[in-house]
């Protein structure tokens, strides 16, 4: 059967309410079968508290999957070029790892995921880049940092090697009218443009929450994806067969 894949972004302390909400509108149809992507310190003012970290690890018990989403989340770099329009146009300061160099990105993975498996006991199931935005040698580190996993906009790999899903996640855009609206129409294209793929992924983001809108499409969107595909984790792909696609 073919499956899906969802998860919950920007997970942190200071998304835990959001977080929560998320997780009660996905239960119905997922189960414990999805990914909860977590910002150790989110813009630097949010850092991972004794209490969050206990929910991460009862999260984490019923087996959702976790995945280390970058240290701070915030793009501190001075971009030029083609990077510079990535950065402007696609995310607003999000792109953490977009211009990071292969040893600063490696250090902020490994500490990200020495955290993560010290809170839950279990392997950190990959990295996700925040804004799904990675420099070449960002790209490079995930090899060096032992990651199972890793995943943008278009593909599931794993790092040095095959990709093991390809296809647009499907997600939604809350920080204005026009970018909401987009994806509201994208939201609808897709979860009809991407039956005929064996694994379709779905993505949501704190900032859903507040449009009623984006919510109301989450639901239209899991109900129909969930009609004749399982709700799988993204460690299932690790056994299914391959395709060769790259970047």
């Amino acid at each position: 059967m073919k499956r899906l894949l969802a998860s919950i972004h920007d997970v942190s302390p200071r998304f835990e309410r959001e977080v929560e909400t998320l997780l009660g509108r996905l239960l119905p149809f997922v189960g414990q079968r999805l990914a909860m992507l977590v910002v150790p310190d989110h813009w630097g003012s949010a850092p991972m508290t004794p209490a969050f970290a206990a929910r991460l690890r009862g999260w984490a018990d019923v087996g959702i999957e976790m995945f280390v989403h970058g240290w701070f989340h915030r793009d501190d770099t001075a971009h030029r070029g083609l990077t510079a329009v990535k950065a402007r146009r696609l995310t607003a300061g999000e792109g953490e790892f977009l211009g990071l160099d292969r040893r600063e990105a490696l250090a902020r993975m490994r500490r990200g995921k020495s955290l993560i498996e010290d809170v839950t006991g279990r392997a950190a199931a990959g990295f996700i880049a925040p804004a799904w935005l990675y420099s070449p040698d960002a790209r490079a580190a995930l090899v060096d940092a032992g990651f199972a996993l890793a995943e943008n906009h278009n593909r599931v790999w794993v790092p040095g090697g095959e990709t093991l899903a390809a296809g647009p996640v499907i997600t939604w855009a809350s920080r204005t009218d026009s970018r909401a609206l987009s994806s509201l129409a994208a939201a609808a294209v897709l979860r009809h443009a991407l039956r005929p793929l064996p694994t379709v992924r779905i993505a949501v983001h704190p900032g859903d929450v507040t449009r009623p809108a984006l919510l109301s499409s989450i639901d239209r969107t899991f109900a129909a994806l969930t009609r004749d595909r399982r709700p799988a984790a993204y460690a299932d792909l690790l056994t299914a067969p391959r395709v060769s696609i790259t970047d």
